[in-house]
């Protein structure tokens, strides 16, 4: 890998992949959607003055046809990344994720076919391409799961967001089968948490780690499962999909699965002063309330109170990877928060 593009290069995700590898001397080339807005990517700019790669920035648009060509001209590899993600004030999913998702993705890689120097892929999927809700653990045969499932019970008006990563996906497998020039590699992480190299507040996952802290579950939090990772796992899961000539397929990246109150039993332990969440409301309560804080109960019904697992032995041969600790992962990034002051 001597020079690589990153698309989204603003993102939670894609600025712990830049700084790898701007680490590692890699020239990288990256995309945000306005280059008028610094104060999204200021913090690129400074992690480059110390890094023995070099950093070149552009305007791109996943809806814009064409608009990443002069991004990619020269790149050997694409880390696509860009995309939208949230799950609140969803007023069309359509055209706030579906579209930007999937047709983005087919953008972006009809650029790759239209680029004679791109030899490798790398797509940031989610396991919300594996499974839409905890109750489709049901369906597997083993009760875990594994990168062999995929997302079958999500929708644009149920859970759309799992729904976008499922389409783009789908589609960025469906362009690779129709050429052989370049490969594809595909990583799913689960809930990505730990510090940001920013002190934006408008990711999902730095929204939830405030909203522990600041007293919005202090009586308690639902039983909802997730599959954590550490936000630099995930980066360093991105550079050895490039490093190791034989990687290949779907990646499940997750550490532990736990639920809501359990993470804040992880906190409370480091921040006893703060009201974090130490009970589990029932899931009738959940049911009945919900709907007052945009959580629909099609949503409750199929996800709280179903524990799930996850089967990552593939993921830890395929690209030799090694976990770090949740409670590492979820102090780190409280702590960032507090000296932050956001908490």
């Amino acid at each position: 890998m001597e020079k690589a593009l990153v698309t989204g290069g603003s993102g939670y995700i894609a600025g712990w992949v830049i700084k790898t590898l701007l680490e590692k001397g890699v020239a990288v080339h990256t995309t945000v959607r306005n280059l008028d807005k610094k104060q999204k990517y200021a913090h690129l700019l400074e992690m480059q003055k110390e890094a023995k790669g070099i950093l070149h920035l552009f305007e791109a648009d996943l809806l814009d046809e064409g608009s990443f060509a002069d991004a990619m001209k020269g790149c050997d590899t694409v880390f696509h990344m860009a995309s939208p993600f949230f799950i609140d004030n969803i007023k069309n999913a359509e055209e706030q994720l579906i579209k930007p998702a999937q047709q983005g993705t087919h953008n972006v890689l009809q650029t790759v076919n239209e680029t004679p120097s791109v030899r490798k892929v790398i797509l940031t999927s989610s396991v919300a391409a594996i499974f839409g809700d905890a109750k489709d653990i049901e369906k597997t045969s083993n009760n875990v799961f594994t990168e062999k499932e995929w997302n079958e019970t999500s929708s644009v008006h149920h859970q759309p967001y799992s729904y976008s990563k499922t389409v783009a996906e789908k589609e960025a497998w469906k362009m690779r089968k129709k050429q052989d020039r370049w490969d594809l590699v595909v990583l799913n992480p689960g809930f990505v948490l730990g510090p940001s190299l920013t002190d934006r507040k408008d990711s999902t996952s730095i929204s939830l780690m405030i909203q522990m802290g600041n007293g919005t579950f202090k009586m308690g939090a639902p039983e909802l499962y997730n599959g954590i990772v550490d936000v630099r796992d995930v980066a360093h899961a991105h550079v050895q999909a490039v490093a190791l000539p034989h990687a290949s397929g779907r990646h499940i990246l997750v550490r532990e699965v736990l639920a809501f109150p359990e993470m804040g039993h992880y906190l409370k332990e480091a921040f006893p002063q703060y009201p974090l969440p130490q009970r589990t409301l029932p899931k009738w309560l959940v049911w009945l309330f919900g709907p007052l804080q945009g959580i629909s109960r099609a949503f409750v019904s199929r996800n709280v109170g179903y524990p799930i697992r996850f089967d990552t032995q593939y993921t830890k041969d395929d690209l030799q990877m090694d976990f770090r600790p949740v409670k590492d992962t979820l102090t780190d990034h409280f702590q960032q928060l507090i000296d932050q002051k956001a908490i």
